[in-house]
């Protein structure tokens, strides 16, 4: 028996910050969606109940392809994992990352539980599977759509409300004490960033501490996790931050240290110069169907020219022929309005 998890990480459209994109690349890999899972667990007992029915053990990737949603949102990050009884059912779990606050969360979710949760089998009465939904959140309010929502509703309802089950985990929630514990580094440090990424004296504090960790992991590795820690902080804290983190990590003796101001606005000016060759290139596309558009546009007005033209010319003919045949000249103005000067060719 499998159940498929799928990370889904939908893009806010009213900022530009890079929440969404930390997040899915730190949970891209199994081992990091595992180690997640079991932070979580540790303070929503929902995904602890959930756990203890699967072996993470088991944990693999779906293929991207797997999604067919396209308009708010894609499942880039999708898991399939084992049942611990063995049992021929399957399950869903659907993680959500959001970094403020959402009025539409619950709709989106549903939509795509409905077009992704399913499984096509013939002997199936039912194609969909069930899922949980499990939102992580990472803002700077205090928010929780879940109490929202059921908040009306008599205690009948409570996780009944909606027709999937759903959980909500406010990372601020884990604790520092089990991220820095956590046995894999790039988890724990990451979880650190995302909830206290508003909160620069606690960065100072805590990300120093994983010093000891980074020695121990491949030199490529601890690079690639400063580096992109580096830039999705400075989008939030500005690059004053990045000095006084860097010169935390000096004072400790820590080899590797995070990506220099310069490499930094190196990076950001080869990304806006891609963004500015994109959008140049995107104007002449532009400017050249704007070309044809217009071409085609004054080819048709000159063949419609033509048209009236020669309805004009042989209206004219007309008029002349049956003049010649005796018909009085003022019928002919007024039935082909024309001028007497136009028939008699004055």
């Amino acid at each position: 028996m499998q159940i498929y998890i799928f990370v889904y990480s939908y893009k806010f459209k009213v900022t530009k910050r890079k929440h969404d994109a930390y997040f899915r690349w730190l949970f891209a890999d199994t081992a990091h969606v595992r180690y997640l899972l079991e932070l979580a667990r540790k303070i929503n007992y929902d995904i602890d109940t959930f756990l203890n029915q699967v072996n993470l053990d088991t944990l693999m990737r779906i293929p991207d392809s797997y999604s067919e949603v396209d308009d708010t949102g894609e499942a880039d990050l999708a898991f399939r994992v084992n049942v611990s009884t063995g049992a021929p059912i399957l399950a869903g779990i659907l993680l959500e990352h959001k970094s403020g606050r959402d009025p539409v969360i619950f709709d989106q979710i549903s939509k795509y539980i409905h077009s992704v949760m399913k499984i096509q089998d013939k002997n199936r009465i039912f194609s969909g599977i069930p899922t949980m939904a499990i939102i992580f959140y990472n803002g700077r309010d205090n928010w929780n759509p879940l109490k929202i929502l059921e908040k009306s509703y008599p205690d009948y309802f409570r996780g009944k409300v909606l027709p999937f089950q759903c959980t909500f985990v406010n990372m601020t929630d884990i604790p520092d004490s089990d991220c820095l514990a956590c046995e894999d580094t790039t988890t724990g440090m990451g979880i650190i960033a995302l909830k206290h990424a508003f909160n620069k004296e606690k960065l100072l504090e805590l990300l120093p501490q994983f010093c000891k960790f980074l020695d121990k992991m491949p030199r490529n590795e601890a690079s690639c996790l400063l580096e992109k820690t580096t830039i999705y902080l400075v989008e939030y804290l500005g690059k004053d931050f990045l000095k006084e983190l860097n010169m935390a990590f000096v004072s400790i003796g820590q080899k590797y240290g995070f990506v220099s101001i310069g490499d930094y606005f190196r990076q950001q000016l080869a990304e806006e110069r891609q963004q500015l060759a994109e959008e140049r290139q995107q104007m002449t596309e532009e400017r050249l169907q704007m070309t044809e558009e217009r071409q085609q546009l004054e080819e048709k007005l000159a063949e419609e020219r033509d048209k009236l033209n020669k309805a004009e010319e042989e209206k004219l003919r007309t008029a002349r022929e049956l003049y010649k045949d005796k018909v009085p000249i003022e019928v002919l103005v007024k039935r082909f309005n024309l001028t007497k000067e136009q028939i008699l060719g004055k």
